[in-house]
């Protein structure tokens, strides 16, 4: 069953959710308004030039007749053919400029002449002089007045200008054309007098509708001057948000109102809402709300994802701390391990270099005991020279024994050398005394192969310890003679490779004996891997270790064939490679 809390963060997001939708919905309906507003107000200046340049054009008509003469002669009355001749003036102007109507009156205010003279509704005759506009052009000189027509009872824009005579010439202008662009330009369009009574509109219904509370005296003046039966009160209803409701039409709507013009007249558009507004907010509003719902949730996920992170992290702390306890002590042993394992290596590089030691005791043995035995007979050759007295031979005797002795010394320091464990001096050797010093100590071994051994130049120094690298050359060398044993033509051969632009130098130690065995070969540098019964199988494996730690390294080239011989292709081939010294 789900409890009440696990609930109560779902439903927390469900209200934010409600929240920032309605946020936005407001946002982006007060934003949709404005940019309804902005271009509304563009459009409506538009329309608004568009009724001002056609009231301008006509402004000017009555004035230029005034003085005309064919106006003046058939003010003055001078005959039927003035007249005539001002009647199809008047009709032909009419035709011309789009006029409802052109007539002329004379001082009494009664029409003399019309530009629908020949019709059944021709103005000519008919007394105008209680129209406000006759009164104002008598008066002032020019008049005007929007009104419905007497006759035609169309409404209209009344012009008028006084003529020399004191009577007046009236133009009237219709907006039909006019209404009929903006109904068809979208909106509701509409023009006010200074009263706020709607006399231009898109919508017929709405004219000599008052926009606002008129009184008694305000409501009879506009009937009077447009002779409209009765004023309509106002045809739509205001909102609280500002907006308006038009019965019969879809909203709401809002209003945009242009400044006022020169006589008063007041443009004002009416523009749907809905669409550009509430769908948008509305859109924006699920849009964002349902964003919120998603992060919201999500957050809400992490968040629960997190505390049961942390629950399993309280859960696995205390078996850290436990573990990490017994890991330390792991590690204290393994330290303690591997401590001894690296005490026990460097045991063992000093026990096969003793073991080789022992190998080339009986050289070094041989070496010496030549020596002594010289140094025996001159010492006693030289007590019989020193009773004869001959002082120059005893000299000779002593000299030689001398150099016997320093033969000895060399033998033997370079024998203690090997056998040390921690050999004493720098990181790098010549390589020259390296393979001096390796001859020296197996000399009476290789006194009996043919050993090819070249001449180095001093000045080349390799990376290393010498006497750990003369180590390596040892254990070669004497496994090479121990492969020999027993060989008609015993032959070692030791070859020296210098590649100065890849920093190394490369010894390969050659000989034509049996060679390897193939499943000796596969695992020659693993410990105790050895085909000798006296072997441990460490040598290479150490000589290999040693190479690695100066940056070098010693492979086996060749397991079988490497010099030719006698009983056919035989022999092994070892590479040490050494780092040139820097």
């Amino acid at each position: 069953m789900i409890r009440f809390n696990s609930l109560l963060p779902v439903l927390g997001c469900f209200v934010l959710a409600l929240l920032v939708g309605l946020g936005a919905g407001y946002l982006a309906r007060e934003r949709a308004l404005d940019a309804l507003l902005v271009s509304g107000e563009a459009d409506a200046r538009i329309r608004q030039a568009l009724i001002e340049s056609e009231v301008a054009r006509y402004r000017l008509l009555p004035l230029a007749l005034a003085d005309d003469r064919d106006v003046i002669a058939a003010e003055r009355g001078e005959s039927d053919a003035a007249v005539a001749v001002l009647n199809g003036k008047l009709k032909e102007l009419a035709q011309t400029t789009g006029a409802s109507a052109i007539y002329v009156v004379n001082r009494d205010g009664r029409a003399i002449a019309a530009s629908n003279w020949d019709k059944p509704y021709s103005f000519v005759g008919s007394n105008y002089s209680f129209r406000r506009y006759i009164r104002e052009a008598q008066d002032s000189g020019a008049g005007r007045q929007f009104a419905l027509g007497t006759v035609s009872r169309k409404p209209g824009l009344y012009l008028a200008q006084r003529t020399r005579g004191g009577g007046a010439v009236v133009v009237k202008l219709e907006f039909d054309w006019i209404e009929d662009q903006w109904r068809q330009a979208g909106g509701i369009t509409f023009v006010t007098n200074p009263m706020g009574v709607i006399f231009v509109t898109s919508r017929p219904a709405w004219r000599f509708a008052a926009t606002r509370q008129l009184d008694a005296q305000e409501r009879a003046q506009t009937q009077r001057d447009s002779g409209a039966n009765a004023i309509h009160p106002r045809p739509w209803a205001q909102r609280r948000d500002g907006l308006l409701e038009v019965p019969g039409r879809e909203g709401p709507f809002v209003r945009i109102d242009t400044p006022g013009g020169n006589e008063g007249w007041q443009l004002f558009l009416l523009l749907p809402a809905k669409g550009a507004v509430a769908g948008q907010a509305r859109l924006v509003g699920v849009t964002a709300g349902g964003a919120a719902l998603v992060v919201s949730l999500f957050v809400l996920w992490l968040l629960l994802r997190s505390r049961r992170r942390r629950a399993r992290t309280l859960e696995l702390e205390s078996a850290v701390v436990a573990r990490t306890a017994q890991l330390r002590e792991e590690m204290e042993q393994r330290a303690q391990v591997e401590s001894r394992a690296a005490q026990l290596r460097e045991e063992l590089r000093l026990a096969n270099r003793l073991a080789t030691l022992g190998q080339v005791s009986a050289s070094v043995a041989h070496e010496t005991a030549q020596p002594v035995s010289a140094i025996r007979n001159y010492a006693s050759n030289a007590k019989v020279f020193l009773e004869r007295g001959d002082s120059e031979q005893v000299a000779e005797n002593l000299g030689a024994i001398d150099r016997l002795a320093e033969r000895i010394g060399v033998v033997t320091a370079q024998l203690r050398g090997f056998a040390r464990k921690k050999t004493v001096g720098g990181t790098q050797c010549a390589l020259a005394e390296v393979l001096d010093g390796a001859e020296l100590l197996l000399r009476d071994r290789l006194d009996h192969v043919d050993a090819v051994i070249p001449d180095l130049p001093a000045d080349l120094m390799v990376a290393g310890d010498k006497v750990r690298v003369e180590q390596i050359l040892v254990n070669l060398l004497q496994n090479a003679l121990d492969a020999l044993g027993g060989h008609s033509d015993p032959r070692i051969v030791i070859e020296v490779k210098v590649d100065r632009p890849q920093g190394q130098v490369a010894v390969v130690v050659r000989d034509n004996g049996p060679g390897i065995a193939d499943e000796v070969a596969e695992k020659l540098f693993t410990p105790f891997a050895t085909s000798r019964d006296e072997g441990l199988g460490l040598g290479l494996v150490i000589a290999q270790d040693i190479a690695a730690e100066f940056g070098g390294s010693l492979r086996c080239l060749m397991a079988r064939g490497a010099l030719p011989s006698a009983q056919g292709q035989g022999g092994a081939a070892f590479e040490l490679i050494l780092r040139i010294a820097r």
